[in-house]
């Protein structure tokens, strides 16, 4: 599987896969040949080098006057053209863009997100996922053949208190926190943004679902991880890699929330714990089944990846600095102080944390 950042002049506009964009866009290509020949760029997935999905992002700062109701000017991220191929995949695939997305808002630090699409029935998926990360049908954009579209966005200043509508913000009121560690060989797969500078850099062509995805799981056997509940705050601590002193090597370097907490009596059977497992998790199905098979006392955590340190704090200055010394580093309860300065020490943006 391969994700790419490619060159719209790069890109073959004959491609099948553009033939449902045509037909809703009867402006398409020449759109396409301006964006090529500005040198814009797209998000590209491809499977035996076919293209399957493609995302182009856009900055805007304009008032949108061909919207009904016209909307002010606002620094606005444009989702300008968002297809996903193969709908038995059109969830997971998905939502790896819609992690996409969000990091672009977040980096660029803009007032809304926003994309329009016609109200088709091959559509509702999509337009149901988009709405599930807190997008709204606020107006209509309308075409001379009297056709419309939704205009679907998101707020990115104004949070509801829902987990997901909110994301990718951290509500830290009515939760607790603490700091969950992860083997580093798991880790860069799971956290690929979140990766030390020494470790080798992150490859976009070797992208796998987990890796880009909103949804975590991870799966352990550390005490008391399973009395974890929704809503609470896991700083992930990526664990030494014995490439030198764990007060160096061992780093926090991102927020997850908590979604859900199951054990092995939680599931039907062994596939229906694989099936639960088995699409954001970064262990294969026969360590899947192992485990089942074995009746392990396993805990799971299904988590949501918020955001990532700008910085990557030490072992040895959470010791020093945050006053952090437990019995046991595999996973211990943080308090809101402890909480607020990991984050502070991480320089994660404050607008990203709601109180």
């Amino acid at each position: 599987m391969d994700l790419q950042v490619k060159r719209f002049s790069d890109i073959d506009l004959n491609d099948s896969f553009f033939d449902s964009l045509r037909a809703s866009y009867p402006e398409f290509d020449e759109w396409y040949n301006k964006k090529a020949t500005t040198g814009a760029t797209a998000y590209c997935y491809y499977v035996d080098n076919e293209l399957k999905d493609f995302l182009y992002l856009k900055i805007e700062e304009e008032e949108l006057s061909d919207l009904t109701p016209v909307l002010p000017a606002k620094k606005r991220l444009k989702v300008g053209t968002f297809k996903v191929d193969n709908e038995d995949r059109h969830t997971t695939r998905g939502e790896r863009f819609m992690k996409k997305i969000m990091d672009k808002a977040i980096a660029e630090d803009v007032d809304e997100i926003y994309v329009t699409m016609f109200p088709k029935e091959e559509l509702r998926k999509l337009v149901t996922m988009f709405e599930k990360f807190g997008f709204s049908h606020i107006a209509d954009k309308k075409h001379k053949d009297g056709s419309s579209e939704y205009v679907l966005v998101k707020d990115m200043r104004t949070q509801v208190n829902d987990l997901m509508l909110d994301y990718p913000f951290v509500r830290k009121a009515d939760s607790k926190k603490y700091v969950l560690s992860i083997n580093p060989e798991y880790h860069t797969k799971l956290f690929p943004d979140s990766i030390l500078r020494t470790e080798q850099k992150y490859d976009l062509i070797q992208d796998v679902s987990e890796t880009n995805s909103i949804y975590k799981i991870y799966i352990c056997w550390m005490r008391g991880v399973k009395e974890l509940k929704k809503g609470d705050k896991l700083v992930i601590y990526r664990t030494n890699d014995y490439k030198g002193s764990a007060a160096y090597r061992s780093v926090c370097t991102s927020v997850c929330t908590v979604c859900e907490v199951k054990t092995i009596t939680d599931f039907a059977d062994e596939d229906a714990f694989v099936k639960y497992t088995n699409r954001y998790s970064v262990f294969g199905e026969e360590e899947l089944r192992g485990w089942y098979k074995n009746k392990d006392y396993f805990t799971v955590i299904k988590m949501v990846y918020n955001i990532a340190f700008t910085k990557k704090v030490i072992n040895k200055v959470m010791k020093e600095r945050v006053g952090l010394n437990p019995r046991y580093w595999g996973f211990f309860r943080l308090t809101d102080v402890q909480f607020d300065k990991l984050l502070e020490l991480g320089e994660i943006n404050e607008r990203y944390i709601v109180d």
